[in-house]
């Protein structure tokens, strides 16, 4: 483990061994004392999403972290494309509540990070005190691939089917990272995408769902 800096509102951040690489986090609240939550950002999120919910959470009396998730913002990208199966991202979230010294955390994900937070549970009751998942419910396992069912209700335009066609959005979302984010995280936000539903116009891009900023 090794510390990277101390913030004034009580949020710190260090580099912890997860099993086999450094992964990011944002840490608040007793350290060893307490009861440890972990929260689980979203995409294409970060930590960050999560600074309010950590220094109240402090304040409450709990030990509470934040990852940048395997692939995001300060821990970065782990090996190819195979080494992000759901496996994977429960495994570190496994090998994070040990490297913190836990038995038990309460787990909590928004967006992409609540499939995260349900499976840790779901294959590993026994490290999981209680699971929160926000904006998107649980959902068990179905009869069908999940990115068939996507496409046959919303077409291969849904953006989680456009993101499936190996370097495509990688080129897109690439070309300026800046924009993307910007136009990508208003988008999300309170003003929404274009459309409502994230279907990519045919011939388009991914970007063409979120508008330039005012």
């Amino acid at each position: 483990m090794s510390l990277t800096q101390n913030s004034s509102d009580g949020i710190t951040h260090r580099f912890v061994d997860v099993g086999g690489f450094e992964m990011h986090i944002a840490e608040a609240g007793p350290v060893g004392a307490g009861q440890l939550v972990v929260l689980l950002h979203g995409f294409p999120e970060c930590w960050y999403s999560w600074r309010h919910q950590l220094t109240a959470l402090a304040a409450a009396g709990y030990h509470v972290v934040a990852p940048d998730q395997r692939g995001y913002a300060r821990t970065g990208p782990q090996g190819g494309q195979d080494d992000y199966t759901m496996l994977h991202l429960v495994g570190d979230i496994i090998g994070l509540i040990d490297a913190l010294g836990a038995d038990q955390a309460v787990v909590a994900g928004h967006d992409w990070g609540a499939p995260v937070a349900w499976s840790t549970a779901l294959l590993r009751p026994d490290r999981v005190k209680g699971v929160i998942g926000l904006s998107v419910g649980y959902l068990p396992r179905g009869s069908e691939p999940p990115v068939e069912t996507l496409r046959a209700v919303y077409t291969d335009g849904f953006y989680i089917c456009y993101f499936q066609a190996p370097g495509v959005a990688d080129a897109e979302l690439s070309r300026d990272p800046r924009d993307t984010f910007r136009r990508l995280l208003v988008a999300a936000s309170g003003d929404g995408m274009v459309g409502g539903i994230p279907v990519v116009p045919e011939g388009g891009g991914f970007l063409d769902l979120c508008p330039e900023p005012a």
